[in-house]
C-alpha cells in the first residue's frame, strides 16, 4: 500500500502511516473489516490504536510505504495538492525485498502518479476500479489505484470503504 507523505507533524496523533485524526484511512478499514469505523480509535477517540494496526496488517500481510523518499511541502499542510516530490520511492527496489508481494495499491491520485512514473513505459495509469498488470522483476505485479482517505476527496466515508472492500476481496484478503 502506497500513499503519499503524511501531513506536518503538528497533525499526527502517532509514529505510523495516516496519523492524521481527520485522516478516514483507519476508519475505511475498520468498516471494511470489522464493520466498524471506530475499530482502531483509541479508547478516547482522541488517537488510534497503533499496537492494534501493526498487529492487523501483519496478520493480514498488508505492508505500508510512502510512494516517495523524500518531499517538500509547498505550504505547511496536508494537501497533495501542495506537496512536491524531491525523491520518490524506486518501486522496483522495494519490490525486489518483497519477493511474495503480488498487488501494489496507491491511495490517491498524487501517490498514483507517482508510481505510474516509475513503471514501464507506456503502461497505462491504474484507475479505480481498472488495475494494470506489470511484469517487474521477473513476475506480474497488479497495480490498483483507490480513493484517497483524506476528508478533502469528496466522497462519503461509505463510498470510500465500498471500493477499498471491493480491492481486499479481489485480492483474496476479505471473503
Amino acid at each position: 500500500m502506497l500513499g503519499s507523505f503524511p501531513p506536518p507533524r503538528a497533525k499526527w496523533k502517532m509514529d505510523f502511516y495516516y496519523p492524521n485524526l481527520q485522516n478516514d484511512m483507519w476508519r475505511i478499514f475498520g468498516v471494511v473489516f470489522f464493520a466498524d469505523k471506530d475499530y482502531f480509535l483509541n479508547e478516547d477517540g482522541k488517537g488510534f490504536n497503533e499496537a492494534l494496526l501493526r498487529t492487523f496488517l501483519q496478520e493480514k500481510g498488508i505492508a505500508i510505504s510512502d510512494a516517495a523518499r523524500q518531499v517538500r511541502r509547498l505550504q505547511g499542510n496536508a494537501s497533495d495538492k501542495f506537496l512536491e516530490v524531491v525523491t520518490a520511492r524506486d518501486i522496483a527496489a522495494l519490490l525486489a525485498e518483497m519477493p511474495q508481494c503480488a498487488t501494489v495499491m496507491t491511495t490517491g491520485e498524487k501517490a498514483t502518479e507517482v508510481l505510474w512514473q516509475r513503471l514501464p513505459e507506456n503502461t497505462p495509469k491504474p484507475t479505480i476500479g481498472h488495475p494494470v498488470h506489470v511484469c517487474m522483476g521477473g513476475r506480474t505485479v497488479g497495480f490498483y489505484r483507490l480513493p484517497s482517505s483524506s476528508r478533502a476527496y469528496p466522497k462519503p466515508l461509505a463510498e470510500k470503504a465500498a471500493a477499498y472492500a471491493c480491492f481486499f476481496r479481489q485480492i483474496g484478503l476479505l471473503a
